[in-house]
């Protein structure tokens, strides 16, 4: 198409919404709004779901499946003793030395681990409160993924991508069925930790996805959004008329250009009112009873993961779809004591204390509960000072749970060998995680799908195959 006919068509569509009057600019906007991903939306499922909300503990920089949830004799035995040489052949990590000057050592844990009674699981001494919930669990070993850099490995389990740009899982969830909330955001992010994950808001962005889909970071103290109280000075009622204002600027803006971008500036600017309400309430624990705060450890002010489990559970309480937490402090190259028992604390206590929350609040059966990093550990060790040891980034196989609705209670899927670095039969793919978590939602990963450039994307690209020993 020519340049001249590329500019003829922009024009003629824009005139035509335009010429035809606020008639068919406000059918086209109250559609759109009809269909805001941050309200209430309904679109045919593909089959009964399992569940109606996700919590992601996701949890940044690589948790060490060998000092957490994948026990190793083997791995104990032959501590210190070089790494054989035909595993490591043909493989990459991120900070080693090389193997012919320096050839690596494994690594067996100094951490104690105890085999839970009802499962067969075998768990560390580290997570004495996820012990507590192992009968709720369902454990996923042997999983791989495809890069071993921290970015672009939380990128692929983000968004099923290495590189940025693509949308992430839970955009793709409120396009693909909304949210059952209409006073908050369908997709929430929180953060907790030291810092934010590498990637940035990218990790939750909505990609070639419209941007009302885009994850909305909340805050567990304070305002949950920067900026969501009036300003000084400005009455309800002026704030309301300013609302209604701009809706009416933006509406004639959406007759003349019928750009489906201004129906999201709508429906933020509607949401973002409609939060002054409901976002302080939200973040309102004064109703919560003390034992439930003690059950969390939460410290009210205090803005941390315990703060942010149990602000997820108010969330899905509230219709939110997705809630996606991310806690950062988990890459430990170079010592496996005390930073990993502190981040440890951090979060054992109110992972355990939302699947009990949950569950006896009868959310846990249309809930969906994942905990995961974007990668794991090496059996071998990594000496980066004196008299202390951590570990590598490990792509090939780690492990992760989840429970909650769909989910087999104590079913393990996957295995890896004596010595943690291979899966010891097929390997649970990140694809297959993201087309298990879409189907407990009555989604089929290879029907959700949206059109670009000519070619059909999805979450789970060409691949993706669901992990059937855990579904219940």
């Amino acid at each position: 198409m020519t340049p001249e006919n590329q500019n003829l068509l922009h024009l003629t569509r824009r005139h035509f919404f335009r010429d035809c009057g606020m008639g068919v600019g406000k059918a086209a906007l109250l559609s759109l709004l009809g269909e805001s991903a941050f309200g209430a939306r309904s679109r045919t499922l593909h089959h009964p779901p399992k569940v109606d909300h996700v919590i992601y503990l996701f949890q940044c920089g690589g948790p060490s499946h060998l000092e957490l949830f994948d026990y190793k004799p083997a791995l104990v035995k032959h501590d210190g003793q070089v790494a054989p040489e035909s595993m490591l052949k043909g493989k990459r990590f991120a900070f080693m030395d090389s193997f012919t000057k320096n050839p690596p050592k494994l690594l067996g844990t100094r951490r104690q681990f105890k085999q839970h009674a009802k499962t067969g699981f075998w768990l560390s001494e580290l997570l004495p409160n996820i012990s507590e919930v192992a009968s709720d669990l369902a454990m996923l070993h042997g999983v791989k993924t495809e890069n071993f850099n921290h970015g672009p490995a939380k990128f692929f389990i983000n968004t099923g991508s290495v590189r940025p740009g693509r949308p992430s899982m839970g955009s793709w969830i409120t396009y693909g069925i909304g949210s059952e909330s209409k006073d908050l955001p369908g997709f929430v992010v929180l953060g907790s930790g030291p810092r934010g994950p590498r990637g940035g808001a990218a990790l939750h962005a909505s990609g070639f996805l419209p941007t009302a889909y885009q994850g909305v970071p909340f805050r567990s103290v304070g305002d949950p959004i920067l900026s969501l109280s009036n300003p000084s000075g400005v009455t309800a009622e002026e704030q309301h008329q300013t609302i209604e204002a701009l809706k009416d600027l933006n509406a004639m803006q959406l007759t003349q250009t019928g750009d489906a971008e201004i129906n999201t500036r709508i429906a933020q600017y509607e949401m973002a009112y409609r939060m002054q309400t409901s976002g302080p309430e939200l973040i309102d624990f004064s109703k919560e009873s003390k034992q439930t705060l003690e059950m969390y450890g939460v410290e009210p002010g205090k803005a941390s993961f315990a703060n942010n489990c149990l602000l997820a559970r108010r969330l899905v309480e509230r219709g939110v779809r997705f809630v996606q937490l991310y806690h950062a402090d988990w890459d430990h190259h170079q010592d496996l004591t005390k930073p990993l028992d502190e981040v440890c604390r951090e979060v054992d206590k109110p992972t355990a204390a939302l699947i009990k929350d949950l569950k006896q609040r009868g959310l846990l059966d249309r809930t969906l509960v994942i905990w995961s990093g974007e990668f794991g550990r090496t059996p071998m060790g990594e000496v980066r000072e004196k008299d202390k040891i951590g570990r590598n980034h490990h792509i090939d196989a780690y492990s992760l749970f989840m429970a909650g609705g769909g989910i087999k209670p104590g079913a393990v899927a996957g295995a890896t060998d004596e010595l943690g670095f291979s899966p010891a039969e097929q390997p649970i793919h990140i694809h297959d995680l993201q087309a298990t978590i879409l189907h407990l939602l009555g989604i089929d990963h290879t029907k959700l799908v949206y059109k670009l450039q000519g070619r059909d994307f999805r979450l789970t690209d060409v691949a993706g195959e669901l992990i059937k020993p855990i579904l219940a």
